[in-house]
Order: C-alpha cells, then sequence, then structure tokens
C-alpha cells in the first residue's frame, strides 16, 4: 500500500532516531523463521497426535505464525500456539535440550533449526532498507535494531549489517534484563533509552503485529508498519500510523 507521504514520514526536525525489528524489515529471514516453527510445531503435533490416537491438525503459517508467534521472544511464541491448541507443557530450563518436551526444549528446536539453515544459506537484507539505514546514518539519526530473535548478531554478520546500529537490543537482551516481550513496549523502550532518546522523538518500523502493538504502547512518535505479507490494513488496526510495502518507499 504506497501511500504519498511515505517519502517525508522521517524529518530530522521531529525526530531523533529511528528503531527497527530485523526479520523480515532489515533481512529476509522472517520466511526462514516461519519455515523452522512450522517444521518444530509439526514434527511435535504429529507424534503427540500419534501417542494419543488424535487427528494431527498441522502449523498453520498464514494464520497460527501471524498470530501467536511473529515477532515475539522465542518461548512466549511456544507458550501461546501451544495455549491456543488446549496444550500446557512445563516451562523448563534455558538449557533444555531439543528433545525435550518443554517450552524451552521446543524453543531451543526451533533455534537450531534456524541456525543451520543460516550457516548454510546465509542471509540475504532487503535493498531498500540497506538504502534506508545508510541514508538515515547520513543525516545523523540514531539507529538501533530491536528483535526478539537471540540469532541476531549472526544474522547481522552474515548480511554484512553488524556495523550499521548504535544499540542492538536481541532476544539475549530481553532474557537477561527480565523484559516483557512484544507486544509490550520494553525492548523498545530500552533501546531508545540505551541512545539517549525520548519516545515521541523516535520511529518504530516493524513488520510484525506484535510489534507495532508495541510502538503504539510505548507513545512513540511514529510507528511504521512493513507490510510483506500483504497485511496492510491488519497493521494500521494493530497500531502503525504508516504502512509500506518496503523501506526503500522511504528514502528520499
Amino acid at each position: 500500500m504506497r501511500q504519498p507521504e511515505s517519502r517525508q514520514a522521517i524529518t530530522r526536525e521531529q525526530y531523533d532516531a529511528v528503531l527497527l525489528d530485523l526479520d523480515g524489515v532489515i533481512t529476509d529471514t522472517a520466511s526462514v523463521h516461519a519455515a523452522c516453527w512450522k517444521q518444530m510445531f509439526d514434527e511435535y503435533l504429529q507424534r503427540r497426535a500419534t501417542e494419543r490416537g488424535e487427528a494431527f491438525h498441522p502449523f498453520d503459517i498464514a494464520k497460527d505464525y501471524l498470530l501467536y508467534v511473529d515477532g515475539k521472544p522465542r518461548y512466549d511464541g511456544v507458550r501461546d500456539f501451544l495455549a491456543s491448541r488446549g496444550i500446557r507443557l512445563p516451562q523448563g530450563s534455558p538449557d533444555d535440550p531439543p528433545q525435550v518436551e518443554t517450552v524451552d526444549g521446543l524453543g531451543n528446536r526451533k533455534n537450531d533449526l534456524v541456525n543451520k539453515i543460516i550457516e548454510e544459506d546465509g542471509v540475504e537484507p532487503y535493498e531498500g532498507s540497506v538504502e534506508l539505514i545508510r541514508q538515515l546514518r547520513d543525516r545523523g539519526f540514531k539507529i538501533a535494531v530491536v528483535t526478539s530473535s537471540q540469532n541476531c548478531t549472526a544474522v547481522l554478520k552474515a548480511a554484512k549489517l553488524d556495523h550499521c546500529f548504535d544499540v542492538q537490543v536481541d532476544g539475549n537482551v530481553i532474557h537477561a534484563e527480565y523484559l516483557a516481550g512484544k507486544p509490550a513496549p520494553d525492548s523498545y523502550l530500552m533501546a531508545a533509552r540505551l541512545l539517549g532518546v525520548e519516545p515521541a522523538r523516535a520511529i518504530v518500523i516493524e513488520d510484525a503485529l506484535s510489534g507495532v502493538e508495541a510502538g503504539r504502547n510505548g507513545n512513540f512518535g511514529l510507528v511504521i508498519g512493513v507490510a510483506r505479507k500483504g497485511n496492510a490494513d491488519e497493521l494500521q488496526r494493530h497500531g502503525a500510523n504508516l504502512v509500506v510495502n518496503d523501506l526503500g518507499e522511504l528514502v528520499s
């Protein structure tokens, strides 16, 4: 959904910082995460259905991923999706092996699948995103990457973008600082605090429904949704002030 005002949205007079999500905003890794979530959940659900003599209902990327998993810390995504199916598992520990049937164990299995793909196939950033980030740096904006992913450092290195950000708030920071995950605004508020800017002077750029909700809940100056999934209307309903299809639309 191309909007005429998009090129004038990010002004240095109004804003001091831009806070960007990673997967699906900067890098083409959201589809990788979605596929790995599906593989992990389908293996678990198939095994559970066989053991109980029940029908197998696979994980639906179009519905389940967007509603329960996308943008959230990994273990929250596991817990929320399982709850949608009426399944409760022990939380376990972050050290749980990936074959253990706990929330943390299933989350670790998904993480292993993602790391394998990153290692074998690499990561491609979106050209429009790279162009925008370079322009923002040239214009004197402070820039942060804010993601629930614990793979952030590896992804940025693989995409050769690890030098582009003043602050990185990722899944490891969220866990270490006991921050609430998106749609809570905590991770974005921490990034703004580390950059030394007020939320009203900062822009949040997100592709996940939970992410734009986090931007709205944190009272940020502008929340921009990236509708790579063709979900512009949903992003607006959940808190985006402006929606683009690609960040290249914001380059002036």
